[in-house]
């Protein structure tokens, strides 16, 4: 089975779509995927909440599909966006000083895509 990290560091809207839809496709392919928000992309956890954005369908999809694998634990602290991560039943990640590890998910033989 192929497996793919999806780690997320940019807030565009646009691009997280992109990141959204590509992990579900990759999932309905059999891929074992997973997203990791990182550094601004975690600013992006309170919209992600709210019901009216075009992106809550497939956010939520993706976290009811267990395909998150968590936050950044320093970022989101950082960016204030602790909370929202929490309340979402996301785990913080901090393996690295704080950040989660590219060389943690390599380790699992996982491949790393970065946006």
């Amino acid at each position: 089975m192929k497996k793919v990290a999806l780690f997320v560091f940019n807030d565009d809207p646009m691009c997280f779509t992109h990141v959204l839809l590509n992990t579900l496709d990759m999932h309905e392919r059999g891929y074992n995927v997973q997203v990791v928000l990182e550094g601004e992309a975690t600013k992006l956890l309170p919209g992600l909440e709210n019901e009216k954005t075009a992106t809550y369908e497939m956010w939520r999809k993706v976290i009811d599909q267990k395909l998150v694998a968590g936050v950044c634990r320093a970022c989101s602290k950082q960016m204030g966006t602790q909370a929202s991560a929490q309340k979402q039943g996301l785990g913080l990640l901090d393996d690295m000083s704080g950040h989660p590890s590219f060389a943690g998910f390599r380790d699992q033989d996982y491949e790393i895509l970065v946006f």
